[in-house]
């Protein structure tokens, strides 16, 4: 007990440890990225209107009348997968022509068009594509988010955008001066690479873990660390600038893709870790089913649009998490220590993504943006499984420890007893040998009545104590030994297995002790028809019994216990005042043994056909000649 509560006390303080450490890491990054390095300007005066026939290009929207609708920055329209234009202000950039740098910070953006226009001249002074239905190499500037070089301009420019995307419709525009933004993007690539790095080293040292261990938790485990690094990937853009450059129609599934393979190997993994089909198989079932449905979302994600396949998945990330975390905290509850860790680790998860959901719907602005609380909410909860993982690991080696020293302890027993055996004999045998001359008829009186003795425990140790007939152990002699004998003599040998329909209803109607009392009457009554010695049966076991029919091919068999079927359809038993009939199914094979373990061929054979009188409707028997294999 003192043992356990140190192990507990530890692994409390390794759940502290990492969640502090994970929790202080990302805020290091996000004061890094919003306290050094700040953009020059982030607040734009946005407007906003849908496209229409009557504002298909850039000359019919400056020339347009229409009124522009305000909206306040950042963007968010939520899932829009119509076409919108955008006109924002710019500052005064009057210094040299690169200056200045206008950043939209979504690379999941799907076709984006933008000029930069002169409201005095009344011309459009550049204009440039992005998106990621844009090859990558094609862009102006090879970024994973959007980046566009401003034209210079003492009196300041408008900005028109033409955006269209299948998923959530963000601007997170800021303007930075060019020395400042690659500060930026250096310091965000390098933490971002830091996180996915160590997410990529956990994947591949679980993946290791697996073809050292065998152990199917760790592979799951590494697929899900690897899929959840895939998705942070393509959401940040990074698997379209360096991994699929030239497959723009795999970005634009790239994402549900890979969401819904880690969220797969999600359902598995607490299926596995958790043991849940201990607690509730229904539940379990459940869990193989979600990650069933979202392995289908992956091979569909190939073939149907982004903006079906979005919607779909957030309404199954948000009934798999809930699930998820009630089972975990149901379990927890049942005094699970993995379960407890578990859940703190999935809620915390949890809490994030919904946050990031949420924002990128465009109904809750976020003070901290969503792919930081997304990174935040990965990173702790991915340690975190991995110390649940290292717990799990370490109660199942401890486990196996014990097994193995109590293995050990009893081996030792053995030995020992084995050693005060030999002693007694040893001596046994000297006294003999001193006392043989001496008292030879007393030793052979002696070993007669020990050779009675061990007949007899012989006979007791064949003979089931509840219905008096033979048991497994003399049925597995009788068949060996009838099995050579056919094989030598060339005769027919006939198996039945006999099975009472139903007997679990009895049980459970009745109770266990009437259950005993039906099982000890039928064995009786199929013992009462056979009438050759050599015949015999045995109960197998349960409501099971074997009846061996040496030399009976397969009609005489057939007649044999198809006579036990009616005299047990026909015959009822009264006890405590209750009238019970029963009726049983029977599997009959017969065979000539005709090489070694033929006999055990035709025992499951004979199984086999037991299963189909069952299948059949019960209350019937299934005969069959049984070939077997060939040797």
């Amino acid at each position: 007990m003192q043992l356990g509560s140190q192990l507990q006390r530890n692994y409390d303080g390794w759940l502290l440890f990492f969640s502090a450490l994970v929790t202080a890491f990302f805020i290091f990054i996000y004061s890094s990225l919003t306290t050094h390095h700040i953009a020059a300007y982030n607040h734009f005066d946005v407007h906003y209107q849908l496209q229409t026939e009557n504002l298909a290009t850039i000359s019919d929207v400056t020339a347009s009348s229409q009124q522009w609708l305000e909206i306040e920055e950042p963007v968010n329209l939520g899932m829009k997968t119509a076409p919108y234009w955008f006109r924002l202000t710019l500052p005064p950039t009057p210094n040299e022509q690169g200056r200045f740098l206008l950043n939209i910070n979504y690379p999941l953006l799907d076709n984006v068009t933008l000029y930069f226009y002169n409201p005095r001249t009344k011309t459009v002074v550049s204009q440039a594509e992005g998106g990621d239905k844009l090859e990558y190499n094609k862009r102006s500037i090879m970024l994973p988010s959007l980046v566009y070089v401003v034209p210079a301009s003492s009196e300041g420019l408008l900005v028109y955008l033409k955006v269209k995307t299948s998923g959530t419709l963000k601007l997170p525009m800021r303007l930075w001066e060019a020395h400042d933004f690659l500060a930026y993007s250096a310091t965000d690539n390098l933490m971002l690479g830091i996180f996915l790095g160590i997410l990529v080293a956990i994947g591949l040292s679980n993946l290791f873990l697996y073809i050292t261990t065998r152990s199917v938790t760790f592979f799951i485990y590494s697929g899900y660390v690897i899929s959840l690094a895939m998705t942070i990937t393509a959401l940040y853009g990074l698997g379209y600038a360096y991994l699929w450059p030239s497959l723009t129609g795999f970005q634009g599934q790239a994402v549900a893709l890979f969401a819904n393979a880690t969220l797969m190997f999600a359902m598995i993994f607490c299926n596995l870790i958790l043991n849940v089909q201990d607690y509730s198989k229904k539940l379990s079932k459940a869990l193989q089913i979600l990650a069933s449905i979202f392995f289908i979302n992956v091979i569909i994600s190939f073939f149907l649009p982004y903006a079906f396949l979005i919607r779909v998945f957030l309404v199954l990330l948000a009934f798999s998490a809930i699930l998820t975390l009630s089972i975990g905290v149901w379990i927890a509850y049942k005094g699970s220590t993995i379960a407890r860790y578990y859940s703190f680790a999935w809620c915390v998860l949890l809490v994030s993504a919904f946050t990031a959901a949420v924002d990128n719907l465009g109904l809750f602005d976020s003070p901290v943006p969503s792919n930081y609380l997304l990174m935040l909410g990965a990173g702790v909860e991915t340690l975190l499984l991995v110390l649940v993982l290292a717990i799990d690991y370490s109660h199942n080696r401890e486990t196996m420890l014990e097994i193995k020293e109590k293995t050990l302890k009893q081996e030792q027993d053995i030995l020992k007893a084995r050693e005060e055996l030999l002693d007694v004999q040893q001596q046994y045998q000297d006294d003999l040998e001193y006392k043989v001359q001496e008292r030879t008829l007393e030793l052979e009186v002696a070993l007669r009545e020990l050779s009675s003795a061990n007949i007899e425990l012989e006979n007791l140790n064949t003979i089931d104590p509840l219905t008096g007939i033979r048991n497994r152990r003399h049925f597995d002699k009788r068949l060996l030994a009838e099995g050579r004998r056919s094989r030598r003599e060339q005769t027919s040998l006939s198996l039945a297995i006999i099975d009472i329909d139903h007997f679990k209803n009895i049980n459970d109607t009745y109770g266990h002790s009437i259950g005993d009392a039906c099982i000890s009457h039928l064995a009786q009554l199929l013992q009462s028809v056979l009438k050759r010695h050599t015949d015999d049966i045995c109960r197998y076991g349960g409501e099971e019994f074997v009846v061996i029919l040496p030399n009976t091919d397969l009609e005489g068999a057939s007649q044999v216990i198809e006579c036990m079927r009616r005299e047990v359809e026909k015959d009822t038993l009264e006890i405590e005042g209750h009238q019970l009939n029963m009726t049983i199914s029977a599997g009959v094979a017969t065979a000539v043994i005709a090489f070694e373990a033929h006999e055990n061929a035709l025992f499951k054979h004979a199984d086999t056909l037991l299963y189909q009188a069952k299948k059949a409707g019960r209350n019937r028997i299934q005969t069959d000649n049984f070939t077997g294999l060939t040797s």
